[in-house]
């Protein structure tokens, strides 16, 4: 059974194992600082196990950003990122959101529109 935890905390340890699954990055991150700022993010457990994650960045005001959707490989297909993200735009817009933003790869399309995203034009810099 997986469940779903509310602005869980998980440690650096659990999210840098989820991101080394989930999208092959090896390099050690501190999230305590990003995790301090969130609006609200969710974490995805299987027996204790941290299987899913997904962050709601603000501006302190109407905008909010989903960031960092992820599910392990193994769990994948199976509806979690969808709870994830429902779940996410439903407390984000109880906190006092109202738009919520998404960025995105082409192949996740039909995955953000089934969650009830619309495309729109946006511009992106990297800055290093």
């Amino acid at each position: 059974m997986i469940e779903i935890v509310t602005d869980p905390f998980p440690s650096a340890n659990d999210l840098n194992t989820l991101w080394q699954a989930a999208w092959g990055e090896s390099a050690a991150r501190d999230f305590a600082p990003v995790l301090a700022r969130s609006l609200v993010h969710f974490g995805a457990y299987a027996d204790r196990r941290l299987i899913g994650f997904v962050n709601v960045a603000t501006d302190g005001d109407r905008h909010a950003i989903l960031l960092d959707t992820c599910v392990h490989p193994e769990f994948q297909r199976q509806g979690v990122a969808t709870r994830l993200v429902t779940m996410a735009a439903d407390e984000a817009a109880r906190r006092g959101a109202q738009w919520l933003h998404v960025d995105y790869e082409p192949q996740l399309d039909a995955f953000y529109r089934g969650c009830g995203f619309r495309p729109t034009a946006a511009g992106l810099m990297k800055l290093r």
